[in-house]
């Protein structure tokens, strides 16, 4: 009369498991760094302590040697008003988030302040944490 085991451990190892998880976190990967938008531009940002939540539509940059971006495309002051126009057209509520580094003159920063006022489009000026 031979005696034989009932329950058995299988040995083999099944990764279906394990790339599902891989395929997911690669998912996730992917579509976070979409959300992410860096900036090449190097500015020191003057420090603030109020954040807000409205999400700006592009852009604008004032760098130290007075040179204005539109995202990373490079305008002159003059070709500023232009650029805005064909980029946002004429939506109602439309946000541009002003980096300009700390060490640039108020004067240059009222322009573009003029050119949204004008425009009627809504200006966040980016600062640093403290």
């Amino acid at each position: 009369m031979a005696i034989s085991q009932r329950n058995k451990i299988s040995v083999n190892f099944s990764s279906v498991g394990m790339t599902d998880v891989v395929f997911n976190l690669l998912i996730f990967f992917m579509l976070t760094s979409t959300l992410v938008h860096p900036s090449a531009i190097k500015l020191l940002l003057p420090k603030g302590s109020t954040q807000t939540s409205a999400k700006p539509l592009t852009s604008v940059s004032i760098t130290s040697d007075l040179k204005y971006f539109v995202e990373q495309q490079s305008v002159s002051i003059d070709d500023l008003e232009a650029v805005l126009k064909q980029k946002l057209g004429d939506k109602p509520d439309t946000y541009i988030a002003l980096h300009a580094d700390k060490s640039v003159p108020f004067e240059n920063v009222v322009k573009v302040l003029n050119i949204a006022q004008s425009n009627n489009y809504k200006l966040i000026i980016a600062t640093s944490s403290k």
